[in-house]
């Protein structure tokens, strides 16, 4: 059970994101209602098409860093991790800390 004073500042968390939404939402009315005053519905469509390709450029991006956090770190360091394991007496959870940085400055300065 959910005791009384979590549930009222769950409640007053809920009130307080809603106004903010209210805030956002208004704002976007508002620069909706500028851009149709300014540039008609040609604008907004143009202004549609920029903020995807926006979106779809910081989706990438994201995705790219992604791929190469898999490629270039996860991979290698548990690789040479399990290898560490094998060929020393360290075991693969004291290994695998420090594969991780050094694979970590590697992609850092790989950039």
């Amino acid at each position: 059970m959910i005791s009384t004073e979590l549930q009222d500042r769950l409640e007053s968390l809920a009130e307080q994101a809603s106004s903010e939404a209210e805030k956002f939402s208004g704002m976007l009315g508002s620069a909706k209602e500028l851009i149709l005053d300014n540039f008609g519905q040609n604008g907004l469509i143009a202004t549609y098409i920029v903020l995807g390709v926006l979106l779809l450029f910081i989706i990438s991006r994201i995705a790219k860093i992604g791929y190469s956090a898999i490629k270039y770190l996860l991979v290698p360091s548990v690789g040479v991790a399990v290898l560490v394991s094998f060929v020393t007496p360290y075991s693969f959870f004291i290994a695998l800390p420090v594969t991780v940085t050094l694979f970590s400055l590697v992609l850092l300065f790989k950039g």
